[in-house]
């Protein structure tokens, strides 16, 4: 089968179980993706709705997504209810919640149920986790050509992260492309910028973002939630990861991420990203309270180019 996920989530199962697993986040942003918004409006999505939300849905129905996924806790508000759409339209969804608190035995249920759901085993699971620890391996040493020998984009940082929720359903053509990749990018001459960037948050809606940072002189050496997905920390257990992994729990877990990597890779300014109508924006409350060197708060709506204001309110900063 082919299994969507709305989230970044035990991807490990669905390989285990013999499955092709899609992060349907990125299946989105790499379609048509304003017409999968509007195609999500015309089937009664509010506008007012996050465009990942209404993204993930055409998508599923676009790209014959057999069974989803959904990520009930630990990610956005409204995936219960886009839940409930999908099995009125009988698409098959299983559910799967990080816990609201850091709790390994809550976590290692709720990983245990999925495997079951999944029909595969403890085994299977740790053999795979072994496997694509490999690849993730290689990007901890991408990580470190961006932010240490300044020979990767932020923007190359951010597709090659971005991808690793789901290895593009195929681990094996993904390393063999990631190792050309490093291969080429070690023999690079050093980027030239002015200013050193992290980007905070959920991965960009924009689709020309790091393109006009660059065009600005700046470089993005740390890309906070799509680090994350690449799962860097290694744990040897599979319940540790996913409990070291900061994105599903509080903004004090992804504080003791974000504050030592600003420091240990010299970073000049901040960039804080949220979704338009997403609960996350209340983070950046705390999130400047945390950040002594200067922070921008930047939104998104729908997929596209930056518009004429952002920009404006980059170079201003």
């Amino acid at each position: 089968m082919k299994v969507g996920f709305t989230t970044t989530m035990p991807v490990e199962i669905i390989y285990a179980a013999g499955h092709t697993p899609v992060d349907l986040n990125n299946i989105f942003i790499t379609s048509a993706a304003v017409d999968y918004v509007e195609k999500a409006e015309n089937r009664g999505f509010p506008r007012n709705t996050c465009s990942w939300i209404k993204g993930i849905y055409t998508a599923v129905h676009e790209h014959g997504i057999d069974a989803i996924v959904a990520v009930t806790e630990g990610d956005c508000s409204n995936t219960r209810s886009l839940m409930s759409v999908f099995q009125e339209e009988n698409v098959r969804v299983i559910p799967f919640a990080f816990p609201i608190q850091l709790d390994r035995e809550t976590l290692q249920r709720e990983i245990l149920q999925l495997t079951r759901a999944l029909k595969t085993d403890e085994q299977e699971v740790m053999r795979i986790k072994k496997e694509l620890d490999k690849i993730r391996s290689d990007l901890i040493y991408l990580d470190e050509l961006t932010f240490d020998q300044d020979k990767v984009t932020g923007k190359e940082n951010h597709l090659w992260l971005v991808n690793s929720s789901d290895f593009n359903g195929n681990p094996e053509d993904y390393s063999h492309r990631l190792q050309k990749f490093l291969q080429e990018a070690v023999n690079r001459t050093r980027l030239s910028y002015q200013f050193r960037f992290a980007f905070l948050g959920v991965p960009p809606i924009f689709e020309d973002l790091y393109d006009f940072l660059m065009e600005n002189g700046i470089h993005v050496v740390y890309n906070e939630i799509q680090r994350q997905f690449s799962m860097p920390y290694l744990e040897p257990d599979i319940v540790d990861q996913y409990l070291h992994y900061t994105y599903p729990y509080t903004i004090f877990e992804r504080l003791q991420d974000i504050k030592p990597e600003l420091v240990r890779r010299n970073v000049d300014a901040v960039i804080s990203y949220s979704q338009a109508f997403c609960h996350r924006q209340i983070d950046n409350i705390v999130l400047r309270r945390h950040i002594s060197i200067p922070i921008l708060l930047l939104e998104g709506d729908k997929p596209g180019k930056l518009d004429a204001r952002t920009k404006l309110r980059l170079e201003s900063f």
